[in-house]
């Protein structure tokens, strides 16, 4: 997994605690998540966008983008550009590839349901 500055900066303060106080942070967090309203939490409501037969490995990228808006692309950046680049540069079947982005954004998007949990 990929963290952004903030989820880094966030890890590092939790990290510096004693054990007590990262309960107590855990705690709070836990506390702001669940008083979000529900709208928020429907963000994670997919979009479901069938697959075409014949998808090019970049329309695949746009449809899951689609599919998936609650995601943040810069997490998943380096995990699809790899992809990218291995069908492009290497000549991986796009079917592949396309069934490799779908597990990926599908796990991302696990990962996040299990964060807002």
């Amino acid at each position: 997994m990929v963290l952004n500055k903030r989820d880094k900066q966030l890890l590092n303060i939790y990290r510096s605690l004693q054990p007590a106080d990262a309960e107590t942070l855990l705690a709070f967090a836990e506390f702001l998540a669940a008083r979000q309203p529900a709208e928020s939490r429907a963000q994670l409501t997919l979009n479901p966008i069938e697959r075409p037969a014949d998808e090019t490995v970049i329309a695949a990228i746009k449809r899951l983008t689609g599919t998936y808006p609650m995601l943040d692309k810069d997490r998943i950046l380096n995990e699809t550009s790899a992809l990218v680049a291995q069908h492009l540069m290497q000549g991986r079947a796009a079917a592949e590839v396309i069934d490799e982005l779908e597990g990926i954004f599908n796990r991302h998007y696990t990962d996040l349901q299990e964060q807002t949990d």
